[in-house]
């Protein structure tokens, strides 16, 4: 019986090729997804042979997005989001005016309208979320306070992409578009307090409700013992809220996705749904990048190569440049400037959606769709490098720079301990770097039994928490030895590494012992070979997630056993 297998072809010769050419350009020591882009260009229209579903390539991308931001939502929570509001803010608006700026600067000088410039240079703003996640999960650091600030700094693009898309058709008749029913002044702001309305009643839901509800409803399904029926309610909840959110209040796909792994947090279950997800989570992004490649046509290299060199500049250059000063401008360390950065030199999928917007609408021209989808393809291709050039690039900066040292730390009062704190409490002291999760569990306990400890931790709003609760902090990257010194860390008689991060724990554990030679130290890590490799380096006593936790349980088991247990030989 005939039938349409367009689905099945999409995703086999999808999946099929992008295993071929990944796993070559592996070999070659280049990013994998790098072949995943060409297999979209292999089975896209723009080059000979089989073509595959187009339309239906970029769903299957779009569900890879939803379960991507389904499982960054299961590990970031509202407190996350708020830690960091501070900076990502303020940076992610100012960051997307900048980026638009120099894309309408440039498409009007090529003799664009206004509208379409506006267009343009928006779709240049807006980072991808996908390469972003894999970024930094790829780098072990998704859940740094790096991590957390481009996480959140991405959160916000993605809200005023939502706002952008929505109030594009309603103010294209100004820009010179077309579209059915011409916008008016009056109109215009209903739109914009009718969005702003429909987001916030979406989030408080999903705050209030939502972390109430589905933590339930996840506990109820684990009951039954089912692993399928789990998996079924965690993928479940991930799509059918994300596509509710999108039809029902307007907001993306993604961020709709990212609030139901938030909510799902609330559960004791939520580490378990990460776990369920991640095999679909992997599959489907892989068809993101192959739905990129599908869209790019190779021909504008040849006939539009300047435009495509202006484009790319402006993407990983100008918006590099622009949040780097930014986040320097915070006072936040030169390593948290350097990737954030660097998560943010690439576009993808709002690029994608806004160009194809400001198409229909009659604002964009056919080439600056073109343009746009070369500049994503070739700085999402060259982000790992990007990525890979930030620990270099902070040892060149900071042996050449004296500019970049004193915007560090420059007249900031958070980089040194207040005056007034106790000499007593800076002797014999624990230095604690880092005050996230675990570290706040080790902080709890050392004020509970009297022990004095001193707190170095790069999120600013937590330094200003911890002091104004009394605890001594000071800000910075303990990776430097001023943040050490300024912890009195050569009278210290323990420092405490919570912060996994393999290449710092090295730096930090050298600085200490030649600042305190007898120091004793205590250092965290997620990973098993990466506990090995730094327990041979001898960087002092190191914990691993799940090992010291099976430690913990077997010392509870033999401890409460040891005692039911009688002697041999014993009587009733």
């Amino acid at each position: 019986m005939p039938h349409d297998i367009s689905l099945i072809t999409t995703i086999s010769a999808g999946l099929g090729l992008a295993l071929i050419l990944g796993f070559l350009c592996a070999r070659l020591k280049i990013p994998a997804l790098v072949g995943y882009l060409l297999a979209g260009m292999v089975i896209g229209p723009a080059t000979p042979g089989f073509v595959a579903d187009v339309h239906l390539a970029g769903q299957l991308a779009e569900i890879g997005v939803m379960l991507l931001m389904f499982g960054v939502g299961l590990h970031f929570s509202l407190e996350d989001l708020l830690a960091v509001r501070k900076i990502a803010l303020p940076g992610a608006v100012v960051q997307i005016a900048v980026a638009t700026l120099l894309g309408m600067g440039v498409a009007m000088w090529w003799g664009w309208s206004i509208g379409g410039a506006l267009v343009f240079g928006l779709s240049l703003s807006c980072a991808s979320t996908v390469v972003l996640l894999r970024a930094l999960e790829t780098r072990g650091v998704l859940e740094s306070v790096n991590g957390r600030i481009a996480v959140g700094w991405l959160i916000v693009e993605d809200l005023a992409m939502v706002l952008v898309l929505v109030l594009l058709p309603a103010v294209a008749p100004m820009l010179g578009g077309t579209v059915a029913g011409h916008a008016t002044g009056g109109n215009l702001w209903w739109t914009l307090l009718s969005t702003l309305g429909q987001v916030a009643v979406f989030v408080v839901l999903m705050l209030v409700v939502g972390r109430r509800l589905f933590p339930w409803l996840l506990w109820q399904v684990a009951r039954t013992g089912s692993r399928e029926l789990f998996t079924l309610c965690v993928v479940a909840a991930a799509l059918g809220i994300a596509y509710g959110s999108a039809k029902l209040f307007g907001v993306s796909f993604a961020l709709g996705a990212f609030f139901a792994g938030m909510v799902m947090r609330e559960s004791d279950l939520s580490h378990r749904a990460a776990e369920e997800s991640l095999p679909l989570r992997d599959a489907f992004s892989v068809l993101f990048f192959v739905s990129v490649g599908m869209l790019f046509d190779p021909r504008v290299m040849v006939e539009q190569p300047l435009q495509v060199l202006a484009v790319v500049a402006i993407i990983i250059v100008g918006k590099t440049v622009a949040a780097f000063a930014l986040v320097l401008m915070f006072r936040y360390p030169l390593n948290t400037a350097l990737t954030v950065s660097a998560s943010l030199a690439q576009i993808g999928e709002f690029s994608f959606i806004l160009a194809g917007m400001g198409l229909a609408l009659d604002l964009l021209p056919k080439e600056g769709q073109s343009l746009i989808l070369a500049g994503a393809l070739i700085s999402i291709a060259f982000n790992s490098v990007v990525f890979t050039a930030i620990e270099p690039a902070q040892r060149w900066i900071r042996s050449r720079s004296n500019l970049a040292r004193l915007l560090e730390r420059r007249d900031d009062p958070l980089a040194e301990l207040p005056m007034e704190v106790d000499q007593d409490k800076l002797t014999g002291q624990v230095v604690l770097v880092g005050y996230g999760r675990v570290g706040r569990r080790i902080g709890e306990a050392l004020a509970e039994q009297g022990i004095p400890f001193v707190v170095a931790e790069q999120n600013r709003e937590i330094v200003e928490t911890l002091r104004i609760q009394g605890v001594p902090a000071v800000s910075g990257d303990a990776a430097e030895p001023a943040v050490l010194i300024q912890a009195h860390i050569a009278n210290a008689g323990m420092l405490v590494i919570a912060t996994p991060d393999s290449f710092h724990v090295r730096r930090m554990v050298e600085i200490a012992r030649t600042l305190n030679p007898g120091i004793e130290t205590v250092v965290r890590t997620h990973s098993e070979d990466e506990a090995v490799l730094l327990a041979q380096e001898q960087v002092g006593q190191v914990f691993m997630g799940e090992h010291e936790l099976a430690k913990g349980m077997t010392r509870h088991v033999l401890e409460r056993m040891t005692g039911r247990r009688k002697p041999v030989g014993a009587t009733h």
